[in-house]
């Protein structure tokens, strides 16, 4: 018997999702507990979907056009994801990045860069836009949006947690392959072995696809770990319309702007679509770089989101801001109002009979002071559920 996926409709979904190529989209769709049907494409927006649900937020998740990336295309897919998605209150940009590793960040393949702001940077440099000045000298110029404070608290939350716990990588990763067996080999994990970084000033060698034939000699020695599960690290990433793959450059940048890994997308998104940057660490954002880790990389981001949104609460973010909004948004849909009048104010609370303005809600709390004033709007579940109360105890 085929499976039966729920439909819900555009309104419901709070969390948008963001990849920049097909292999973080699979693993992205893997991480869901629950696979929604698709809905039909809005006027205008040419961007492809995977619906669904994580913990109790649903998810809406985009990737950007086959052979397409960078900056400009992310922006494109978030303003069409934001214009038909419009009660999005979580944004994500998630897939796999280039390491910037240290000495007060030991990254590893298969770890997980976050952007937090850091030093003087919102937690996104966009490295490539600046200007040239005398002796050809480059200087980067401009500044990005910080992410969204309501993240910024999750993180710290999931980073305090972490402190006496292990993340949850492994078990999500696990889980996905159960689900989907045939993701098993595509996201092992590569090997220890596999994880090797040269020296900066190292070159690989160019007629070879592998570095079996570089100098073993210039390979940094670290220290081994004692497990292998991935390690999250927090700080600025580096984004740019061209790919890093120069040690030298990449260790530059590092020193000079304090970033510990590259990307290419996050620069077209925060500014019209602030959200939280989480990067799998596939290579070393050196000549050295390959393909082996990409999946796994993949994966360990697509986690260590799953976890963050099992994290925050739905009622941490699902607000609509105004009692206008509600009435623009939902006045069609209106199936019963109760009242009380309670001393300075009457307790209105509309109900609904459909969920495109209401995600996972029954109805919304407005004030109306019977003296001067302005109708203040209380979106909070809890509130709700309070005036409800009093009014079965009032009718």
């Amino acid at each position: 018997m085929a499976e039966t996926f729920r439909l819900l409709s555009h309104a419901d979904y709070t969390v948008g999702w963001i990849c920049a190529l097909p292999l973080e989209l699979g693993t992205a769709r893997a991480m869901l507990d629950e696979e929604h049907q698709a809905l039909p494409r809005q006027p205008n927006d040419e961007n492809t979907y995977i619906l669904g649900r994580i913990s109790a937020h649903n998810v809406v998740i985009a990737c950007l056009p086959h052979g397409i990336t960078g900056n400009n295309s992310a922006a494109t897919v978030a303003n069409d994801m934001a214009r038909s998605f419009k009660s999005i209150r979580i944004r994500l940009m998630v897939g796999i990045g280039g390491g910037a590793p240290g000495e007060e960040a030991d990254i590893r393949l298969g770890d997980v860069v976050v952007s937090k702001p850091t030093g003087i940077h919102g937690g996104v440099v966009q490295y490539d836009f600046g200007k040239t000045k005398q002796e050809g000298r480059f200087v980067r110029t401009g500044t990005l949006n910080k992410p969204p404070v309501e993240l910024l608290g999750a993180i710290a939350r999931l980073e305090a947690e972490h402190m006496s716990r292990d993340p949850k990588f492994l078990e999500y990763i696990s889980a996905a392959t159960t689900k989907h067996p045939k993701l098993s080999s595509t996201l092992a994990y590569p090997g220890k072995e596999s994880d090797e970084l040269f020296n900066a000033t190292y070159d690989h060698k160019v007629s070879s696809a592998t570095c079996d034939d570089c100098d073993r000699r210039e390979l940094v020695s670290r220290p081994a770990r004692h497990n292998t599960i991935p390690r999250i690290h927090y700080g600025n990433v580096a984004s740019g319309n061209e790919v890093m793959r120069h040690g030298r450059t990449r260790d530059r940048w590092a020193r000079g702007e304090n970033v510990i890994c590259f990307e290419m997308e996050a620069a077209g998104l925060m500014d019209r679509f602030p959200c939280l940057i989480i990067r799998g660490i596939c290579d070393y954002a050196d000549s050295h770089k390959n393909k082996r880790w990409q999946n796994y990389a993949a994966a360990t981001a697509a986690a260590y989101a799953k976890e963050l949104l099992y994290t925050i609460l739905p009622g941490d973010t699902q607000v609509i801001s105004s009692p206008t909004e509600l009435s623009e948004c939902c006045s069609s849909k209106l199936s019963s109002i109760s009242t009380l009048n309670h001393g300075n104010y009457t307790i209105r609370t509309v109900y609904y009979n459909s969920q495109e303005c209401l995600s996972r809600r029954n109805g919304y709390v407005i004030l109306y002071p019977t003296r001067a004033g302005i109708p203040a709007a209380f979106p909070n579940f809890l509130m709700l559920r309070i005036i409800l109360l009093v009014l079965a105890c009032f009718p």
